[in-house]
């Protein structure tokens, strides 16, 4: 199977692929990722994000987000063990992650705005397989994402490469 780049994605499907701002930062041990997306919405609460990365992942990419928050972090190196585990394809998200070092040992793709010492609440808020918008486009359920060092990409069907 071919590695799917987000700049050859780009160059052969052009208007059908949408193209998330430049904001994230690779975190995860594994930088080239794509799937199916499942999304969490939350603000400062983890909760979900948790329940979703202890179900079977079977290849998806979880996006989750957190609004932007920068007064804590969403995901830590034991979400990211259990997404792993679960078989997740990685996740973004628009919020803080911590435990950088050991998420860099821990082979599931993950992207996040930046590090935050602190972790979330867990209230059992926010919402799953919701729309999302964040970075200058909206994002659904069953959508599928590609990611890697260039960028982050969505397309409303699965894409491959000519040839």
């Amino acid at each position: 199977m071919p590695e799917l780049r987000t700049t050859d994605l780009c160059d052969a499907h052009g208007n059908a692929v949408r193209i998330i701002a430049p904001m994230f930062q690779d975190y995860g041990g594994r930088r080239l990722f794509n799937g199916p997306v499942s999304t969490v919405q939350t603000f400062e609460d983890n909760s979900r994000v948790r329940e979703a990365l202890s179900e079977p992942g079977d290849g998806r990419v979880l996006v989750v987000d957190g609004g932007g928050s920068m007064r804590c972090a969403l995901l830590g190196d034991n979400l990211a063990r259990m997404g792993h585990d679960n078989g997740w394809a990685g996740v973004v998200v628009y919020g803080c992650v911590r435990d950088a070092a050991e998420l860099a040992a821990i082979p599931l793709p993950v992207k996040g705005l930046n590090t935050h010492p602190r972790r979330s609440e867990k209230r059992g808020e926010g919402e799953r397989d919701v729309p999302v918008s964040f970075g200058g486009i909206s994002i659904r359920p069953g959508e599928y994402l590609y990611a890697d060092e260039d960028g982050v990409i969505v397309a409303a069907e699965p894409l491959d490469l000519p040839g």
